[in-house]
């Protein structure tokens, strides 16, 4: 039944559990397969990612987790990757030297005009200071500058999937009520998924958000357009407690299939393969 989670973030970087409690539910859940993808370091420390010290613990404890679960479960290893810069990206020579079997691309922090670094991945009432504060409350300008951002990520590549595509459109919608339905918007978010499609990256359907907001990221209302440009597709709980592995799962799983989605990809066999959808 697709039981599968390959957006997962443990004690090494902003989670709330270790590998094993994660494990633990998703072997009583029934998981088929599981994957670890801790927030990267970044070039300045952070509460919210992983330190380089601590990148052999990570890849250790998972060499032990798998060892523990051989046989209960398929286990892969992988980090979500901030794109910065041209220095600081998926495709950077220290992340790409790293023995992972995924890599998951992520935009979460924006420059604004005078350089200062902006953590855009918030609550709608810390993002609307921000915008006000920062970019003198130009929320079409943040939202430009965000699908830049992720234009130049696809283009420098390095990574497997698309993480949380389009997350800004929670926030920017509260901003600015009606957005999400406005002509240059729409064709913005249409072309970016497009590209990641001519890329060949994996769309991750990100559920995270779901059970608070019913929302999705990217938006359900695109799936359609995804399934009719051909479209990879895997749904992930970007899960930071345990009990959240399965989060909005099955939801989004119905929304695909009534999309036109018959399969999804998932982790077998030690690689990507696409997996018939359960209805």
């Amino acid at each position: 039944m697709n039981k599968t989670n390959y957006h997962t973030h443990t004690l090494y970087c902003d989670g709330r559990a270790a590998m094993d409690d994660f494990l633990r539910f998703a072997v009583a859940e029934h998981f088929t397969s599981f994957g670890f993808s801790s927030h990267a370091p970044l070039p300045f420390s952070t509460a919210w990612t992983m330190e380089w010290d601590r990148m052999n613990d990570y890849l250790q404890e998972f060499q032990r987790m798998k060892l523990r679960y051989e046989g209960r479960i398929e286990l892969c290893i992988g980090l979500e990757i901030d794109y910065l810069d041209a220095e600081s990206n998926p495709f950077s020579e220290r992340f790409r030297q790293l023995p992972l079997d995924y890599r998951i691309g992520s935009v979460h922090l924006l420059a604004d005009s005078l350089g200062n670094l902006v953590d855009i991945d918030c609550p709608p009432t810390q993002f609307r200071r921000l915008v006000d504060e920062h970019f003198g409350g130009d929320v079409v300008e943040v939202v430009c500058r965000y699908y830049r951002q992720l234009d130049a990520m696809l283009e420098a590549g390095g990574f497997d999937i698309v993480g949380h595509p389009d997350k800004m459109h929670y926030n920017a919608s509260c901003y600015r009520p009606g957005l999400l339905d406005e002509p240059w918007y729409d064709e913005m978010v249409r072309n970016y998924l497009a590209k990641i499609v001519r890329k060949g990256y994996v769309v991750e359907v990100n559920t995270k958000a779901y059970g608070e907001t019913h929302t999705f990221f990217p938006n359900a209302r695109y799936y359609t357009y995804l399934y009719n440009i051909g479209a990879k597709v895997q749904v992930n709980s970007d899960a930071h407690y345990p009990d959240k592995i399965a989060s909005g799962r099955s939801e989004a799983l119905l929304a695909l299939w009534n999309a036109g989605f018959r399969h999804v990809t998932e982790w077998h066999d030690g690689a990507w393969q696409q997996v018939p959808l359960g209805r």
